[in-house]
């Protein structure tokens, strides 16, 4: 095999792995050994939203564990389908904030652009679980659209890829898309927020590389990891990758009941990925979306956890503990207690 063929097929890997995702719970449950009585209150959940998960993921889950970290995060539970009051489709109304499909404007100098709707895990907790991506995926023939809006706003500096997940989309389909926005002068900055080089690390291809060294514009990516546990030798060798080129890499996890609601968890997450030379930068209390209650904390447990975590972090491996609002102009601080 030639060094072109190998790299060919080195770039095809990700895109075979993400049509041979975990759908079925059925297949889950027994990948893990669980109990087959699981079964049909993960169908029901399954059905509002659909199951998905890399192998990559799975293989890093405790087998016969139920409360395994990893698992918890994609396991459709039967708690999903109990309606509790506070918890809404479109927990930060982004319906206000759509001026044309696929972009969101929420905030001062940046706007946010979603590629696709595809995700190679649907995190249960996932504040878009029920967003209306039909309606939200312009495609290539919506980039000119999307251009043309952030060009007519000269205060737009940064553009945030997210989803779906903009990783999702091929090398060729990402470097396209920003060849048209380096065309516009006042926007100086990409930002990434992506959690599939974590759940598939070979999804950081020689030619991602290669698109990220040639970007002129400076280059953020923002990860999504919830527990150590996420981060394999795999993942590790991809932060590397990623270290070599000039991007800085940041984390955001999402505070969840029962998955990293541990002050010591917390602690191994900020320092395995500083480790690998991600920096912890936020930590978010839940959305309140429906079907996800089961993951969320009171506020002054939050709180306190993260007053815990400054006593034994040093500060600038202490993510800021943040919530977002609808229609406020930035994401909310949250005061820790004591």
């Amino acid at each position: 095999m030639t060094q072109a063929h190998k790299l060919l097929k080195t770039k095809q890997l990700w895109q075979e792995a993400m049509s041979d995702l975990i759908t079925d719970p059925a297949e889950l449950l027994s990948l893990l050994h669980l109990d087959p009585s699981l079964l049909e209150a993960a169908k029901a959940a399954s059905r509002l939203f659909p199951l998905r998960v890399t192998r990559s993921f799975a293989a890093r889950m405790t087998h016969g564990n139920l409360n395994d970290p990893l698992l918890r995060q994609v396991l459709p539970l039967g708690a999903e389908l109990a309606c509790v009051p506070g918890y809404r489709p479109d927990a930060l109304v982004e319906q206000d904030v759509n001026p044309i499909p696929g972009l969101l404007h929420k905030y001062a100098g940046r706007v946010l652009v979603m590629l696709t709707s595809a995700c190679a895990v649907h995190c249960r907790y996932c504040f878009r679980r029920s967003f209306p991506y039909e309606e939200n995926n312009p495609g290539r023939r919506g980039w000119l659209k999307m251009m043309e809006y952030i060009a007519a706003d000269v205060t737009i500096t940064e553009v945030i890829l997210s989803g779906g997940d903009p990783l999702a989309v091929s090398d060729s389909t990402l470097r396209q898309f920003t060849d048209m926005l380096t065309e516009i002068p006042h926007v100086k900055r990409l930002r990434i927020h992506t959690r599939l080089p974590v759940v598939l690390p070979e999804r950081v291809t020689p030619d991602f590389i290669a698109w990220a060294n040639d970007l002129s514009l400076q280059l953020v990516m923002v990860l999504h990891v919830n527990h150590a546990q996420e981060i394999n030798h795999e993942v590790e060798r991809m932060f590397q990758q990623l270290r070599a080129t000039d991007m800085t890499l940041l984390n955001q996890s999402v505070l969840l009941k029962d998955v990293n609601d541990h002050v010591q968890i917390l602690a191994d997450l900020s320092e395995s990925l500083f480790a690998s030379g991600v920096l912890p930068y936020y930590l978010h209390v839940l959305d309140k979306v429906e079907g996800a209650a089961h993951f969320d904390l009171d506020l002054p447990v939050a709180q306190q956890l993260h007053t815990d975590l400054a006593k034994i972090l040093p500060g600038y491996l202490l993510p800021r503990l943040v919530c977002e609002t609808p229609g406020e102009q930035s994401k909310t601080l949250l005061a820790t207690v004591g």
